[in-house]
């Protein structure tokens, strides 16, 4: 599916089963659906909104949604192509386009041994969203209008393992900026950084920045906080035990 389909798709799954939708995707409000899908995608939340919208007249619901407005050519056609999918088919194809999982990848026979030693791979979606994939396409597609980091060159890192989301260089290409983003649902709320992030930050200093987009429930902002590690943030050290085996076998002669 192309980017415009994916959005289509959430406004469809939005519409036809309405607070159902919600609630199988970990989301409290449409509001904080609209944001999170929508920065998730890359999109506006307000594309979200009007893809629901305009599906709303084909469907039981409280909302009028556009209903002196004829289904646009590009809706209808996913409209016909997923209009005997369920909730749950729906619901999984909105998860999978979003948070990519092991499924695709290695089958579903394998998929749940794999992603039980996942990092949060249990979180419920919308946390997972917010806190991960939402948060940093905010930053991507805001970060020039940040006094902190415009007119720089953003590298992403999301998948280096680095302990940082992001890297922002000047002309030069000598010097770095290094940026961890966090999402937070509302105002406030804990975050937490890794021991991998914690370090870097403590060794980079006032080259490091922890970027906050918080509030997705409502309307999203962001906090910027150089040297995290020295700064007005209390960070606390918590300890965590973690069981692990090792299976082993004899081999014979």
């Amino acid at each position: 599916m192309n980017h415009r389909d994916r959005q289509i798709l959430c406004g469809l799954f939005l519409s036809k089963y309405d607070k159902a939708a919600l609630k199988y995707l970990g989301f409290e409000t449409f509001t904080e659906a609209f944001n999170a899908l929508g920065y998730g995608l890359n999109a506006r939340p307000a594309a979200i909104k009007n893809y629901r919208d305009e599906f709303d007249p084909l469907f039981p619901n409280a909302r009028q949604g556009w209903h002196k407005r004829p289904l646009r050519e590009h809706c209808k056609k996913i409209s016909v192509a997923f209009q005997h999918a369920t909730l749950r088919e729906l619901g999984e194809l909105v998860k999978g386009f979003l948070l990519p999982s092991f499924d695709a990848v290695v089958g579903a026979d394998i998929a749940g041994v794999m992603r039980s030693h996942t990092p949060d791979a249990s979180s419920p979606f919308a946390k997972r969203l917010i806190t991960g994939r939402a948060a940093e396409q905010y930053f991507s597609s805001k970060y020039q209008s940040m006094s902190e980091f415009s007119n720089q060159i953003l590298t992403d890192t999301t998948t280096w393992g680095c302990g940082f989301d992001f890297k922002l260089t000047g002309e030069d290409l000598e010097n770095y900026s290094a940026i961890e983003v966090k999402g937070l649902r509302s105002r406030s709320g804990q975050v937490q950084m890794t021991e991998l992030e914690y370090d870097v930050a403590r060794t980079l200093r006032d080259r490091y920045f922890l970027v906050l987009i918080r509030n997705f429930a409502e309307q999203p902002f962001h906090s910027i906080i150089q040297n995290p590690t020295d700064s007005s943030l209390l960070f606390k050290k918590v300890s965590r035990k973690e069981e692990r085996f090792s299976w082993a076998t004899n081999v014979a002669d």
